[in-house]
């Protein structure tokens, strides 16, 4: 597992003590930490949604496909698009949940790496705390989750969003479902922080490349479709910033939509484990790239002049590939 290099060694070696991690402080409120790259600058991992099954509905299939395309790109971490752990989040930090949807289904050498993870709705109606908690991370190193947060790998720049917080009808009509609002109330200023701290850290950024996580989808032609909250608060956030990609689960299907008046592409990584066969809508042809039915998860590669993006189903076959580049002294 790279080591992440903190900037403040005091900080440091107190959160290395409790989660083997370090972080800095960022301009804004957003936690910060460090990835280190390979030795030709370049990277290369997996993104994967909506997993957590304890293997069952092909979580294990796919979990053993990403392990061996995981060691043909010798990937250098994983990010996890939310919806963790089903149906309901984890009850507490000794969820058995934990080990049998996570430790022991993960378990390549390849997947022996840092995973990054923000939280889905799902997550919500459980104990938050306990996947943010470093306890997890004592039981399993791998283990980094956080509302949201920020992602330094020298040539690029990640941005972790907490999007459950945006979704009104989880606060207007949850149904029958309880969702673990502890340090969300009050909601507004939350969000408005967290836009504010968001726009400042993209602003800020000289990343060659700009990528946000986040787990519900801005846009898709999925089961749940746009999160019309995103695409109004968010989006114009993205686009002023010049974000390459926005990656999320939510939807249970692997997708690719290009913004038609922006670089910006959308990507969706939520087919960890249970899918949604036929559950799809008409979309544009000239902005839908790709879109698949089943499970599977995404690769992807990154050099200074180049991104490279790919989706693979549960037997490991590649369903789509896109690459995008960029001047080597491009500004942006």
């Amino acid at each position: 597992m790279a080591l992440l290099w903190s900037k403040d060694m005091a900080f440091c070696l107190a959160i290395t003590a409790l989660v083997g991690l370090c972080s800095v402080s960022s301009v804004a409120e957003l936690q910060r930490f460090e990835q280190q790259a390979k030795a030709d600058g370049s990277l290369s991992f997996l993104v994967v949604g909506d997993w957590g099954r304890r293997g069952s509905f092909n979580q294990s299939r796919v979990a053993n496909q990403m392990g061996r395309i995981g060691e043909a790109l010798d990937i250098d971490f994983v990010i996890s698009t939310g919806d963790n752990f089903y149906d309901n989040g984890l009850s507490g930090v000794h969820d058995s949940d934990f080990e049998k949807s996570f430790t022991k289904v993960y378990t390549a050498s390849s997947l022996q790496k840092q995973w990054y993870s923000v939280l889905g709705n799902h997550d919500y109606r459980g104990k938050v705390e306990a996947q943010l908690s470093p306890v997890l991370t004592r039981m399993d190193s791998r283990w980094l989750c956080l509302r949201s947060f920020i992602l330094d790998a020298e040539i690029v720049e990640f941005f972790f969003v907490d999007t459950t917080p945006f979704v009104d009808k989880y606060f207007t009509d949850p149904e029958d479902h309880e969702y673990d609002w502890k340090g969300i109330l009050p909601r507004q200023s939350y969000l408005s922080n967290l836009l504010q701290d968001v726009e400042t850290a993209l602003r800020e950024s000289t990343a060659k490349w700009k990528i946000v996580v986040g787990h519900h989808a801005i846009r898709s032609a999925g089961h749940h479709g746009d999160t019309v909250e995103l695409v109004d608060q968010l989006l114009p956030i993205l686009k002023a910033n010049n974000v390459d990609l926005y990656m999320n689960g939510h939807d249970h299907c692997l997708e690719h939509i290009s913004s038609p008046d922006s670089p910006l592409q959308f990507l969706t990584s939520g087919g960890g484990s249970k899918a949604w066969r036929g559950d799809v809508e008409w979309w544009n042809p000239q902005e839908m790239r790709f879109y698949y039915d089943g499970q599977g998860f995404m690769s992807v590669q990154i050099t200074a002049t180049q991104v490279d993006i790919a989706f693979y189903d549960v037997y490991g076959e590649v369903l789509h590939q896109w690459s995008t580049s960029k001047e080597m002294y491009s500004s942006m």
